[in-house]
């Protein structure tokens, strides 16, 4: 008897396949790349060619994937089944291939597209193409910025002098004067900004230069400067001017004190300004005068200068208190310094729909005042907050957001009311 070295690891080997069925090897086996013995109707695990036949082991697709490997190795056409069979087997890997491949390779080399490019249709490269409704917008503002546009609001009989004005701070009046002004120039009037607060906000937002060697608003209103001495052109838009802010103006308040005539001061020199463009063929349409935040002499002499009052309203409570005491003041000075003063408008800002503050104080304000609440309220947004920093306007910064196009629609509202004369004549 025979004894095995079990010890061996071959021997061992050699037992167990002893012992397989279908060992020794039959007539017409062959050997695989071990050198075993592989007996007849056995294939090589991992092994396809035209001899390879089927495992026990194998499935009905493995085995349709044998026959087509042989039938192509002999030269022999692929069959519909064959196709059906390899979708079914590897869809992911060959759509992931299909992929690679069309985005890594090329098939020979790429003809040149420079003439495909060149009769492309242009794009604007500042426009996404995820935003398709900012192309008819960004051409809108293109128009409005050209200076041979035609007019779009009627031009007013006499030049309108606006005072932007609230006791309280932080509702918008400065924002609310530079946006107002810029949407009007854009629309081919010619508006001039008077700066009447101290801290000359409008005057960087309309990137007029105030520093403390500036001639401003303070020379004119203690010096007499004239206005026409100390106004300048935005840089980013043609027709609007700024009679800019300095520091000096803080200390305005006490020295116009002993001054004669010191409530009017300002409408003198804006009448013989006015005047005087007038005479020399260049008319103003408007004139928004900014006011600071409280009821001193400087407001006052806005109070004064202008014949309309355009009051920011924040969608808050506190405003609505605020309010109350403007129109009080307001009928003291049209009682005893300017009679041809009136309140004209009422424009809500920071309004915020998603709140029922925003909505009850809106609806609160509407009510007491119908005919001189503008219909377009301007919502809380970041542009028209950013803009100031980068010495814009909300206009020229980000013209198609949802606060400059609503600043542009309380324009045309402010332009298309009855003060405007409608009777009055339009740019030629």
């Amino acid at each position: 008897m025979k004894t095995l070295n079990l010890r061996n690891p071959v021997a061992r080997s050699d037992a167990r396949r002893s012992t397989a069925v279908g060992w020794p090897p039959t007539e017409g086996g062959s050997l695989d790349s071990w050198g075993t013995p592989t007996p007849v109707g056995w294939s090589t695990p991992g092994r396809r060619g035209e001899n390879a036949t089927v495992s026990r082991e194998t499935g009905p697709e493995e085995t349709a994937h044998n026959d087509r490997a042989a039938r192509e190795t002999a030269g022999v056409e692929r069959t519909p089944q064959d196709d059906v069979v390899s979708r079914e087997k590897v869809p992911k890997q060959t759509a992931w291939e299909d992929v690679v491949s069309r985005e890594t390779h090329s098939e020979g080399p790429q003809a040149d597209d420079t003439a495909t490019r060149a009769t492309a249709a242009p794009t604007d490269a500042q426009v996404s193409r995820e935003t398709p409704s900012a192309v008819p917008a960004m051409t809108e503002r293109d128009a409005q910025l050209d200076p041979t546009r035609s007019p779009q609001l009627p031009r007013p009989r006499e030049t309108r002098v606006l005072t932007v004005a609230n006791q309280k701070g932080g509702v918008g009046k400065t924002t609310t004067t530079v946006n107002m002004a810029a949407a009007l120039s854009q629309q081919g009037l010619r508006v001039l900004v008077i700066d009447m607060d101290p801290q000359g906000n409008a005057s960087t937002a309309l990137g007029i230069p105030h520093a403390g060697d500036t001639a401003g608003v303070y020379d004119v209103l203690i010096d007499g400067t004239s206005l026409a001495e100390v106004v300048h052109e935005s840089p980013s838009l043609p027709g609007l001017w700024c009679a800019p802010a300095t520091v000096d103006l803080a200390g305005a308040e006490i020295e116009l004190v002993p001054m004669v005539a010191r409530e009017g001061r300002l409408r003198k020199a804006v009448r013989a300004f006015l005047r005087a463009e007038e005479e020399a063929g260049a008319r103003f349409d408007y004139v928004f005068i900014d006011c600071p935040p409280s009821l001193g002499l400087l407001t006052i002499n806005s109070f004064v200068a202008g014949s309309e009052v355009l009051i920011p309203i924040q969608c808050e409570y506190y405003a609505l208190e605020g309010l109350s005491q403007l129109l009080t003041n307001i009928d003291l000075i049209k009682e005893h310094l300017n009679p041809e003063l009136q309140v004209s408008h009422i424009l809500l800002t920071m309004y915020d729909g998603r709140t029922r503050l925003s909505s009850q104080v809106a609806d609160e304000v509407r009510t007491h005042f119908t005919s001189t609440v503008l219909r377009t309220s301007i919502p809380r947004s970041v542009r028209i907050s950013e803009a100031p920093s980068h010495g814009e306007t909300v206009m020229t910064y980000d013209p198609i957001s949802s606060g400059a196009l609503c600043y542009l629609e309380a324009a045309k509202e402010v332009a298309r009311s009855p003060r405007a004369g409608e009777e009055g004549s339009t740019h030629e």
